[in-house]
């Protein structure tokens, strides 16, 4: 099809594509820096197919260089700007890349990949930019939805991440399934506070260009400018995980957002009810979803019409997609718990130069996420935690997502995490990890709270208040380095 660029440029050429702190800019001023841009890269070598990683903070430069590749048929390698040298190194390693591009608050970081790794070189933004456009160049005039856009590495909540391969197809396809479902205004305007390295921000930047949409782009997540804006410029729409709406809330008060915000669509993982109950009753419009970055970002989303009658669902999957609840080899019965199996023109056709997790993952065109969940008797899907993170106590199956939404009901716990040690008399028992509000609550009082509304099975046998939960780019827990640090208090 068109070059989604060229052609919303071509359609709506004086539409506002994107608002920052300090820049506003069409999709037609857009669209030629971005050519501009794809001409320096040919000048510099850059060609199609080419794998070229990205380490940029959420700006527009990182929007057009994006869009850049696309003009070219280069593949982009985006980084996490939260990971380490040794994490970032092996991911270029891994990934084969010979290029890495970076904005001016990673040059020095850069510089260390290029000497850690000779065969990498690394090209600052502010050297691209003094590079002449080779104005002979060809840009592509026309997209193949089955070439590769992106590779973008899990999160790595164990060993190794693995390079998720993204078509251009899987991105179209997502966003068509999201505008199926959400509907779309021509003064929509889209809130984009998550990372443009993560799915879920480059996502947004998918949708701005297919449907035409303004994105107001922050460069970072904070709550308060977070919520100023959702008062104070018509946002119709913003991205989220709980974590992020927990702040955003708190911040809040009694204060409420505008009329224009018809849409909060929340992810990353299990939403605790208390949240949901609290949005709907101050009038905020959760959609809850599910998704991955296998999936190119959601798969499964409330409808609109569902938010009150099936709180707590993340919905059905999308319009192009499937989902499928399997136990032991088998189609789970409503309500029966099984893994999350979902299958769409939107899922990865694997994983980058490793057949055995593809093999593992990805059979007759289903992807086996990982995650436990049901299906209601209307057929709408309740996700309840991963696979691996299950706690089997005494042959009682306990979900960590259950307690830690029990937690976050208490006025006192700004986060909570629970992970399974093992026991000898019971096999494995749950231990929590809190952030507290202030330091006046007592854990004992936290544990008294807890059996009153859990199973005596289910509430934690140790309780430790720590000062921050480790979590990932797109706020998910890190419940591997709660074990870490379970290990590090009981060594002293």
């Amino acid at each position: 099809m068109p070059h989604w660029l060229k052609q919303r440029a071509h359609l709506t050429p004086n539409r506002i594509a994107y608002v920052t702190d300090d820049e506003k800019v069409t999709f037609l001023e857009l669209d030629n820096q971005v050519k501009s841009l794809a001409m320096k890269l040919i000048s510099y070598g850059v060609q199609e197919g080419q794998r070229v990683a990205l380490l940029f903070n959420n700006t527009l430069d990182f929007v057009r260089m994006y869009h850049a590749f696309s003009y070219i048929g280069a593949i982009s390698v985006p980084l996490n700007t939260r990971l380490t040298l040794d994490e970032w190194s092996w991911q270029c390693q891994d990934a084969d890349v010979h290029l890495l591009i970076g904005d001016p608050a990673h040059d020095q970081m850069g510089e260390q990949i290029q000497r850690l790794l000779p065969s990498i070189s690394y090209l600052s933004l502010d050297l691209l930019t003094k590079v002449k456009e080779n104005k002979t160049a060809e840009l592509k005039e026309y997209l193949d939805l089955s070439q590769i856009h992106t590779i973008i590495y899990t999160s790595g909540t164990t060993g190794h991440p693995k390079g998720v391969l993204l078509t251009y197809g899987n991105h179209w396809w997502s966003a068509i399934g999201s505008v199926l479902n959400l509907g779309l205004d021509t003064n929509d305007k889209w809130l984009c506070c998550v990372p443009l390295f993560h799915v879920s921000g480059l996502s947004i930047l998918m949708k701005n260009v297919i449907y035409g949409m303004t994105v107001r782009l922050f460069s970072s997540f904070d709550a308060s400018k977070i919520n100023l804006s959702l008062q104070k410029e018509d946002i119709t729409a913003i991205s989220v995980v709980t974590t992020m709406l927990i702040r955003m809330l708190d911040h809040l008060g009694e204060e409420s957002y505008s009329k224009s915000l018809r849409c909060v669509l929340l992810g990353g993982g299990h939403a605790p009810k208390v949240i949901l109950e609290k949005c709907h009753e101050k009038g905020i419009p959760v959609y809850q979803t599910y998704g991955l970055t296998e999936s190119a970002s959601q798969i499964i989303t409330l409808s609109p019409e569902y938010m009150v009658s099936k709180l707590g669902s993340a919905g059905k999957s999308l319009f192009p997609t499937e989902c499928k609840i399997i136990k032991d080899r088998r189609e789970a019965l409503p309500m029966e718990e099984g893994e999350i199996v979902v299958k769409g023109p939107n899922v990865t056709i694997g994983y980058l130069k490793n057949e055995k997790a593809t093999e593992e993952v990805l059979k007759d065109g289903w992807l086996f996420t990982g995650d436990i969940g049901y299906k209601d008797h209307d057929g709408f899907v309740y996700v309840l935690d991963r696979r691996k993170d299950l706690i089997i106590s005494g042959g009682e199956n306990i979900y960590p997502a259950e307690i830690e939404a029990l937690l976050l009901r208490h006025p006192n716990i700004e986060e909570a995490g629970v992970i399974g040690i093992e026991d000898s008399k019971w096999g494995q028992v749950p231990v929590a990890f809190v952030k507290l509000k202030n330091s006046e609550e007592t854990l004992d009082e936290i544990q008294n709270f807890c059996k009153k509304y859990l199973a005596s099975y289910k509430v934690p046998k140790q309780f430790h208040a720590i000062s921050k939960l480790p979590r990932n780019a797109s706020n998910k827990l890190l419940r591997r380095k709660l074990y870490d640090l379970l290990s590090h208090i009981n060594g002293k």
